[in-house]
C-alpha cells in the first residue's frame, strides 16, 4: 500500500472567529481534511477547558455540519501551568489541566492530546523539575488511556524534551501504549538536529506530525521553504519507515484577511514535496 497523508492546519493560521461554523468552512476553503485547536496560555483558550456540556456539544456538532475532522488539542498552556514546577501548588494545576484537557477531547470526538515537552518554561531550572514533569505525566497517561485519547508528546524549542530521542526516552519509561511522539519537524531543526536521525529514533512511535520552518532561534511564523528545515531529507526517512497518517501544517497568520489563501500556497508547496517523495496526499484539491 502507498505511502498515504492527510494534511491538516492549525487554528491559529486561521482568521479568529466566534462563529465555529465560519471557522470550520476556512478548513474546507483552505483544502484540508482536519485542524488542530489549542488550549493555550491566553484566557480565551484556556477558558475552552471549563466549557459547559452544551458548549463542547455545540462545537462538536459545527465540525461534523462542515465535515470536518478536529484532529487533535495542542495542549500548550501547560508552557504556563508548569509540570516541572518547584510549587506544589502548581503541579496541581498541571494535573487538572491534564485531566480538564484529556476530558475536552473525549467530549469532543477527538483522539489525540498533543503534550508539550516544558518541565517548568517560566521558572529557573531546579533538580526536581523532569522528575515531577514524568510523574505527573504518567498520571495523566493512565488517566488518558480511561478515556481512550493518546498523548502525544512534542519536541519543543528550549532546553527540556527538545528532541525525538528525548519524548521516546519517556514514551519507553512509561511504557503505554497510550503514551506517543507529536514531532514537530520545525524543531529539530530549530535546536540543531538532524532530520533523518531524529526520526528513525521515533520509528513506531510517531501519531501524527507537524511540519513547520523555523530559522536559529525563531521557532515560529517563518514562511514554509524559507527557513533550515531539510525537507527532503525528513520526508525521505518518512518515507523509508512507510509512514502514514496526519500531517498538520504548524503556521500563525495572526487574523491576517489572506490567511486562508496563505494556508493554500503553504499546503501546496507541501503536497508537492511530499509527492516529490513518494507520498499520496489524501486530501489534495
Amino acid at each position: 500500500m502507498d505511502c498515504q497523508i492527510s494534511l491538516g492546519i492549525y487554528e491559529k493560521a486561521l482568521r479568529s472567529t466566534d462563529n465555529w461554523d465560519d471557522f470550520f468552512a476556512q478548513v474546507n476553503e483552505g483544502g484540508f481534511s482536519f485542524v488542530d485547536l489549542s488550549v493555550d496560555e491566553t484566557d480565551e483558550r484556556r477558558a475552552r477547558l471549563e466549557w459547559s456540556a452544551e458548549r463542547r456539544q455545540e462545537v462538536r456538532a459545527a465540525a461534523m455540519r462542515n465535515g470536518v475532522q478536529i484532529g487533535g488539542i495542542c495542549l500548550s498552556l501547560h508552557r504556563l501551568v508548569m509540570p516541572g514546577s518547584i510549587d506544589p501548588a502548581i503541579r496541581a494545576e498541571a494535573r487538572e489541566v491534564y485531566r480538564k484537557g484529556i476530558d475536552l477531547c473525549a467530549d469532543l470526538g477527538i483522539s489525540l492530546c498533543q503534550i508539550a515537552g516544558y518541565y517548568n518554561y517560566y521558572e529557573d531550572p531546579h533538580d526536581l523539575a523532569r522528575k515531577h514533569y514524568i510523574d505527573l505525566l504518567a498520571e495523566a497517561t493512565q488517566y488518558a488511556a480511561h478515556r481512550g485519547i493518546v498523548l502525544g508528546i512534542e519536541n519543543v524549542d528550549g532546553n527540556d524534551i527538545n528532541s525525538i530521542p528525548a519524548a521516546r526516552e519517556l514514551v519507553d519509561m512509561i511504557g503505554s501504549p497510550w503514551l506517543q511522539i507529536y514531532p514537530d519537524l520545525g524543531n529539530i531543526s530549530e535546536h540543531g538536529g538532524e532530520e533523518t536521525a531524529e526520526l528513525r529514533a521515533g520509528e513506531g512511535h510517531m501519531m501524527a506530525i507537524h511540519a513547520k520552518d523555523v530559522l536559529p532561534g525563531q521557532p515560529r511564523r517563518i514562511p514554509l521553504g524559507t527557513g533550515t528545515v531539510d525537507w527532503p531529507a525528513a520526508f525521505a526517512e518518512l518515507a523509508r519507515q512507510k509512514w502514514s497518517g496526519r500531517m498538520m501544517l504548524e503556521m500563525w497568520n495572526d487574523d491576517a484577511p489572506d490567511s486562508v489563501e496563505t494556508c493554500v500556497a503553504a499546503r501546496l508547496k507541501l503536497t508537492q514535496w511530499l509527492e516529490e517523495a513518494g507520498f499520496t496526499v489524501l486530501n489534495e484539491a
